[in-house]
């Protein structure tokens, strides 16, 4: 599998899970929603919180959290839904990922952006394009689109189907 490799400045939205501070590329940001109603599919995985109506469109919402193995949040009023544009063979599936803020829209330069880290035999790191520095502090730079696996999209999309 081919690493990703940045060569020029890009811009990302960065937003909180605990501690940590996360990154997407604001290309595959479609918006960003006040938490609202999430409605619990049957017999879906932990992590896959449910759906929301997203002014018409289904769109199944993935706690991220528990999709990183890490103990589920408190909601509060900063707690949100980002809402990405996911590449699965060539087509779009719109998912929202629960966080716990958004923090800011960051421009790093490729200087700025370390390669993931190499953690060892049979942990998967291919979701982390990188590890940015902005302000003192690491930022995980995720690639979204292998976040999750095809298995994991295409339940997505067929919970988007079936809800519909």
């Amino acid at each position: 599998m081919a690493l990703t490799v940045i060569t020029e400045t890009r811009q990302y939205l960065t937003f909180k899970l605990a501690d940590e501070v996360f990154a997407v590329d604001v290309e595959k940001v479609r918006e960003i929603l006040e938490l609202t109603t999430i409605t619990k599919v049957p017999q879906t995985p932990d992590y896959m919180r449910g759906v929301i109506n997203l002014r018409g469109s289904v769109v199944p919402v993935m706690d991220m959290h528990l999709k990183f193995g890490m103990p589920p949040a408190e909601r509060t009023v900063n707690t949100c839904i980002v809402v990405v544009e996911v590449n699965l063979e060539g087509e779009t599936i719109v998912l929202g990922a629960l966080a716990d803020s958004v923090q800011e829209v960051v421009e790093l330069e490729a200087e700025q952006i370390e390669p993931a880290p190499k953690i060892g035999v049979g942990i998967t790191t291919d979701f982390i394009v990188g590890m940015g520095k902005h302000d003192g502090q690491f930022i995980i730079i995720l690639n979204i689109d292998r976040a999750f696996s095809n298995a994991e999209l295409e339940l997505a999309g067929e919970v988007m189907k079936e809800a519909a």
